[in-house]
């Protein structure tokens, strides 16, 4: 019985992927996971990557996935930028629906253009789109937000106002909280890029399974201390920067992990 509730469960996770929602960090944010992903690259690493990028740093190439939003022929890539997933899952319910995950979403993807890489007879022009799409995707799992509700569009509902302006949930952690900062992103890089070396070792060591059950924690602690009509100011930067901050570091690393992983062997 237990294990029929949890499969039911998984079809709530699962089957509603729908293109609404697929920003994530905002421009700044993805080059600030890009920046910190170059400081923990080997040198085989980063020769493989310029074979393929050329002089296009991480930082650059990490905005392509939503740049590309305006040409049509994309638009079968919206809804690889996030994972909907329900309300109140333990963590047992959660890597289960993991494991049994098939449908498209950032998850998947990530596997996927993970695998892709790893096929030295891949063609250069897919080698660079698919590498595009990886570093940019990598950022998005890093979003709590976008580890969020089917319901509410990843907090997208969740009409707030941030320093008296318009805006929801979602656009708080893609991009207003950042860009509030008023740093470059090679200035706001350095001044998140400080890590414990047992922790680091850490964090290189974990898979896309453990990031997202990382953001879907945050996620549910950050829709349950707001409500529609908040009126949101210094005192939520105060609370949650830090976590904003870990997670960009968390995404550069682990960026930085799974690109050593596909071009190291």
């Amino acid at each position: 019985m237990r294990y029929c509730s949890i499969k039911k469960l998984l079809l709530s996770c699962l089957l509603f992927y729908i293109p609404l929602q697929s920003m994530a960090w905002g421009m700044l944010g993805h080059r600030v996971v890009g920046q910190i992903a170059e400081t923990y690259l080997n040198k085989k690493t980063t020769n493989e990557i310029k074979k393929i990028l050329g002089n296009e740093s991480l930082a650059m190439a990490s905005n392509w996935a939503d740049f590309i939003k305006s040409e049509p022929s994309y638009n079968y890539l919206s809804n690889w930028h996030y994972i909907n997933l329900p309300a109140g899952l333990k963590s047992e319910q959660l890597n289960y629906a993991l494991a049994q995950d098939t449908v498209t979403d950032a998850f998947t993807r990530i596997n996927f253009l993970s695998a892709e890489l790893k096929n030295k007879a891949l063609a250069q022009e897919k080698k660079v789109m698919y590498l595009r799409i990886l570093i940019h995707l990598v950022g998005d799992i890093h979003q709590p937000m976008h580890t969020g509700r089917f319901e509410d569009l990843g907090g997208n509902k969740i009409q707030l106002t941030w320093f008296g302006q318009n805006t929801n949930l979602h656009r708080i952690w893609d991009s207003d909280m950042i860009e509030h900062q008023q740093l470059s992103y090679t200035e706001y890089a350095s001044s998140v890029n400080f890590i414990d070396k047992n922790e680091l070792h850490n964090l290189q060591s974990q898979g896309a399974a453990q990031w997202v059950a990382d953001s879907y924690k945050i996620s549910e602690k950050l829709y349950a201390n707001v409500k529609s009509g908040d009126k949101l100011s210094y005192r939520y930067i105060y609370d949650n920067i830090e976590t904003a901050n870990q997670q960009l570091l968390k995404g550069g690393i682990h960026l930085a992990a799974t690109l050593n992983n596909i071009f190291s062997k």
